[in-house]
């Protein structure tokens, strides 16, 4: 998968670089000092994967990524814990805090090889999602409808302009948008935790204050949804 770095500092950029090449798995094909650099290496470069600094001068991190079309994937880079959220709003593969964690990052770099398998082996078509019965739903993907039961569903991810469903077993990704599926989804088992995440309450394992935790998914609760996500978990829906 090849890539570049984006960062104003030299320093961070360096220790990037090192990240990227002890990994193994990556291309590196340029380290960028701002997201207008990037802007122009991109017009005439194809890239997978952008390791993109938030704060910087001029075009920011999250204001570039929401230019970008749905085949390059981003990873944010950022010293400040409470820009993850933000990440999730431009649907960012991840975020790595600095100093980053070798550990943390090849797991990154784990999942954003994992999504563009996903991506460039999925038939993508447009979907919809109509619900049967009271317990199942039809979900269109793979040239082929899917019956799929509620309960099953362990959550479900907004990857720019897709779905992915979570199940026990495997992935289903379609072409559809978090609004829509979570109009067809029964509210009395899923919620909503941030813009990009749907998750099945009886499939939660444990949370705190800011996370989710459903198997090795950690799912960010967004702030403004905050109180309502813990009234729900804690079994107390009446409580806003």
């Amino acid at each position: 998968m090849n890539c570049i770095i984006v960062d104003d500092e030299p320093i961070a950029r360096r220790g990037m670089k090192r990240l990227v090449e002890a990994d193994g798995r990556l291309d590196l094909k340029a380290m960028l000092g701002s997201a207008e650099e990037a802007r122009c290496f991109l017009d005439s470069n194809e890239i997978d994967l952008i390791f993109l600094d938030i704060q910087m001068p001029g075009l920011s991190g999250i204001d570039f990524a929401k230019t970008m079309g749905p085949d390059t994937l981003v990873i944010f880079t950022t010293a400040f814990s409470e820009y993850a959220i933000d990440s999730y709003e431009v649907a960012a593969i991840d975020y790595l805090l600095k100093p980053i964690d070798p550990t943390r990052f090849s797991r990154a770099v784990s999942k954003a090889i994992d999504y563009k398998e996903l991506l460039s082996g999925a038939k993508i078509i447009p979907a919809d999602a109509t619900s049967t019965t009271n317990t199942h739903l039809i979900v269109k993907a793979d040239r082929r409808f899917h019956r799929i039961s509620y309960s099953d569903i362990r959550y479900v991810e907004g990857l720019k302009d897709y779905i992915i469903i979570h199940l026990p077993d495997r992935r289903l990704i379609t072409r559809m948008t978090i609004k829509r599926i979570l109009e067809v989804l029964p509210p009395a088992a899923f919620l909503r935790v941030n813009k990009s995440n749907i998750v099945n309450l009886d499939a939660v394992e444990s949370f705190d204050n800011n996370d989710i935790f459903i198997g090795s998914a950690e799912i960010s609760i967004s702030p403004n949804l905050r109180d309502s996500v813990l009234s729900r978990l804690l079994g107390n829906p009446s409580i806003e």
